[in-house]
């Protein structure tokens, strides 16, 4: 009797009081069952409060200096304070430098109304093109810190560039500091901490890259919703072998769709979040969850259900984003999905914009140059330990959890040496695998990931549980284990920072006290020349990372901008590109103008461009998409019977002179005029 009473006991007990009697007495009775904790001595809590004061103390050290350290770094580096206004501004490349300009733009305007008015509006920087700059380039960080800077009073004491750069250098300092307190949550040494920020500061990226990392790593960066669609899937694979609470999980699931409405909102109704992968996957995992029935763990039909419900989950994700890309209006980035194809080898291309997307360095896979470096620094030996330890371990877990149907332990004992029963070690074990993998196919989204590799090993050479879970499956008997991992957790780090303080802080020192030189002279006068001579209407064509420097240091429209999110503007771009084909100047001089272009900027760097790998030079990739060269074998070759227009300009003959006249030039850079009447003159 005893025996068949024993499972329906437990499942009374399993049932949530009806009535407030029943909860009030379930309350009563679970404190009386309660131990009363004794009072903890005063000593010991003296202990933990130095600990956390000193941790704390540490981290936002950490972030202050790392920031110092990028100031002075980019001080030595550019000779920032001593230059003038326009050679200040021409440190800033590529689309960082249409970024400033618009935070200039905020600056200048009468008022904050109003300078937004221009840039959601704005027919000032692209000719024959209105654009709305803050949705297309998610300003919110620009707009914000003219905000700052006019409403702190900081115009009366700094000038605007030293202030926007160090909003940027103080944004990192933050980012350091947040690594740091993540490793030293997970470890619970703050140890693992500083480790973290000396493998960070090691194998950090150069500082243009890290300012466009700030600048696009936001919240308010366009293609956040794909790296949160990432942690989506990390949160629900935890879901799914119950591996952490669901209650937990979902309300992350409610917190994401709260996110991305009141983005849609924020950001002019943007479609694209509408549409994006992580709406439509938080939903399906909504539905998921009220079709779920409530089964006993554990049974053979709860397993069931959890591949039923994987399923599900993965079907009404791609059911409903076809659903809502049929009936919400939106701009799909239609060459993002063509790159990845060609990049994954399932399409073949001549397109120009693909080609020369794949040459760039950023979207190329990660050369050897840059493992070496995180070897170098015994990074990369150190996190591919830690990684294979959590991830087994975790692999264990998994595999116990699916054949017991036990939940994970609440309190995990050192001894028990088993590290991957600890959920926030499960998300970041499958969280930095996401993120790797990517890593591993594009070299940009490194800085994503290079941050995690630092926290990962940090945490795991400094926590005594991480070796536990070794010496458990190596059954060392030798030596007690326990006290093994508690040295072996403070002595390898401590080995590992003197090293790295003996071997890479002198480095450190040497970059910041050598004076690097930035010299650009033909740069300076070809802007100082724009300025004084050309006209305030004119509209100038040339490089898409030309017209970004032209538009911030004088202001002037032009035809194109270094943006790769606008299938308009890559079109542009490619078109105006055409100066460094094989094409006859009838041609070009009907592309200019159809643009409404003024002026015509031909550099010689593009030109003449040596030394770049092998068939990814501009005016190569022009040629195999014209057909005026062999891409694969088999193809046709059309060979032009025109010259390089880029080439052919400079000699100053017919027909060229006919549609062209050379206004200024110097030893970088050739301007011409585009002639509005036509001169046949032989």
């Amino acid at each position: 009797m005893a025996e068949e009473e024993g499972p329906t006991i437990e499942l009374r007990q399993r049932k949530k009081p009806k009535s407030s009697e029943n909860k009030e007495s379930a309350k009563e009775e679970k404190i009386n069952n309660t131990a009363i904790p004794e009072r903890v001595p005063k000593h010991i809590l003296f202990q933990r409060f130095a600990k956390i004061f000193i941790g704390c103390l540490a981290a936002v050290t950490s972030g202050m200096m790392y920031a110092l350290y990028l100031s002075a770094y980019h001080e030595r580096k550019f000779w920032f304070s001593n230059r003038q206004e326009l050679e200040r501004e021409i440190t800033f490349q590529g689309d960082s430098a249409i970024y400033y300009s618009y935070y200039k733009d905020m600056l200048k305007a009468p008022s904050f109304e109003r300078g937004v008015y221009e840039l959601t509006h704005n027919n000032k920087t692209v000719s024959l093109k209105t654009i709305n700059a803050v949705q297309q380039m998610s300003l919110y960080p620009e707009l914000i810190a003219s905000v700052l800077y006019q409403a702190t009073g900081s115009n009366e004491i700094i000038e605007p560039v030293y202030f926007y750069i160090g909003i940027v250098f103080g944004l990192q300092g933050i980012y350091v500091t947040a690594l740091f307190v993540t490793s030293w949550l997970m470890s619970g040494t703050w140890l693992a901490g500083m480790l973290t920020v000396a493998w960070f500061i090691i194998n950090r990226f150069c500082y243009l890259l890290m300012s466009a990392s700030t600048y696009t790593f936001m919240m308010m960066w366009e293609y956040s919703h794909y790296l949160l669609f990432l942690q989506a899937i990390s949160l629900f694979l935890l879901d799914s072998f119950s591996l952490e609470q669901s209650d937990k999980v979902h309300e992350v699931y409610k917190i994401y769709i709260f996110s991305l409405f009141l983005g849609y909102l924020l950001q002019f109704e943007n479609s694209a979040l509408l549409v994006s992968p992580l709406l439509s996957f938080v939903i399906a995992l909504m539905l998921a969850k009220c079709l779920q029935l409530n089964v006993k763990k554990g049974t053979f039909v709860a397993k069931i259900m959890k591949v039923i419900n994987f399923y599900l989950v993965c079907t009404l994700t791609v059911t409903l984003n076809i659903v809502m890309k049929m009936f919400v209006p939106h701009k799909e980035n239609g060459h993002m999905l063509k790159f990845l194809e060609v990049k994954f080898g399932l399409n073949m291309t001549k397109n120009f914009t693909m080609n020369w997307l794949l040459c760039q360095e950023s979207l190329q896979a990660p050369s050897q140059e840059f493992f070496l470096r995180l070897t170098q620094s015994s990074l990369l030996p150190f996190y591919i330990l830690v990684l294979i330890t959590c991830f087994f371990s975790v692999i264990q877990v998994i595999f116990r959890r699916i054949n017991s149907g036990k939940s994970l332990k609440e309190t995990i004992t050192l001894e028990d040496g088993q590290i991957g029963e600890r959920p926030e070690i499960i998300y970041h074990v499958i969280h930095t695998i996401l993120l790797g993998s990517l890593a591993m196919i594009i070299e940009g989204l490194k800085y994503l990931w290079t941050p995690y590799v630092c926290m990962l090993a940090a945490f795991g050479v400094c926590s005594p549980e991480l070796w536990m879970t070794l010496f458990k499956w190596l059954r060392l008997r030798t030596v007690h284990p326990v006290l093994l991992a508690l040295i072996l957790s403070m002595a390898v780090p401590t080995i590992i920072g003197l090293s790295l303080w003996k071997e890479f802080f002198p480095r450190l020192m040497t970059e910041l006290m050598e004076l690097q030189e930035f010299y650009d002279p033909d740069t300076v006068e070809l802007m100082t020349w724009i300025k004084r001579q050309a006209p305030v209407a004119a509209v100038f064509a040339g490089s898409p990372q030309l017209m970004g420097v032209i538009k911030l240091c004088t202001g002037w429209m032009v035809t194109s901008l270094p943006l790769y999110n606008d299938d308009d503007l890559l079109k542009r771009n490619e078109n105006i590109y055409q100066i460094y084909s094989k094409r006859p100047a009838e041609d070009i001089y009907k592309i200019l103008t159809s643009y409404k272009a003024n002026y015509l900027i031909v550099e010689d760097a593009i030109c003449n461009e040596v030394g770049t790998m092998r068939g990814c030079r501009v005016k190569d990739l022009l040629d195999i998409a014209n057909g005026h060269a062999v891409c694969e074998e088999g193809d046709k070759i059309t060979y032009s019977k025109h010259g390089r227009f880029c080439r052919e300009v400079k000699i100053n003959y017919s027909p060229y002179v006919n549609y062209f006249t050379r206004v200024y030039w110097n030893r970088s850079y050739f301007v011409y005029k585009i002639n509005t009447v036509i001169s046949f003159q032989s």
